[in-house]
This record gives structure tokens, C-alpha cells and sequence, in this order.
């Protein structure tokens, strides 16, 4: 976020601070492949430490045709929760 939307990182801050989340290390195994070489260490990490959703804007992520983890975009979470319509 620093880098490409840093006016959103205090409220990035202020949303992490209220979620409930486990930071997890990155991992060399790959169960599945994703396009970007620079993203497979998270979904390995994601995959082996079964995480249940990952929040991204990346079409590559999002593009995947995964049932767990479940990608999807910030909005898209937000209508899952039933937060917004």
C-alpha cells in the first residue's frame, strides 16, 4: 500500500486494527500455480496455513478458480459480510 495507494494507509491501519487476522511466513511448496511468480510464496503460505480468504485487487488472485482460499477484491468481502449491499 505504501507504494501504490499510500493516501489509503491510515485507513488500512485503522481496518487491520479492528479485524481479526494471523500474519503467516511465506512458503516455498506449490499446491497450485498462480501467472506472477512474485505472488506464489502467498498463495503457498495461504493454501498451507489454510487461510480461509484473501482480500486483493490482483487480477491474478482473483482470476483463480479456487474454492479455498477464496480470493476476492475488498468490496466484494465487505458484501460477503453483509456490511454493504
Amino acid at each position: 500500500m505504501k507504494r501504490k495507494a499510500p493516501k489509503y494507509l491510515p485507513d488500512a491501519e485503522v481496518l487491520l486494527a479492528e479485524l481479526s487476522y494471523e500474519l503467516i511466513p511465506s512458503v516455498d511448496h506449490a499446491e497450485k500455480l498462480i501467472r506472477d511468480a512474485k505472488d506464489q510464496p502467498i498463495l503457498n503460505a495461504a493454501i498451507v496455513f489454510d487461510v480461509d480468504i484473501i482480500l486483493t485487487g490482483d487480477k491474478d488472485f482473483l482470476s483463480l478458480d479456487m474454492e479455498y482460499p477464496q480470493c476476492m477484491t475488498v468490496v466484494q468481502f465487505f458484501e460477503y459480510e453483509g456490511i454493504v449491499e
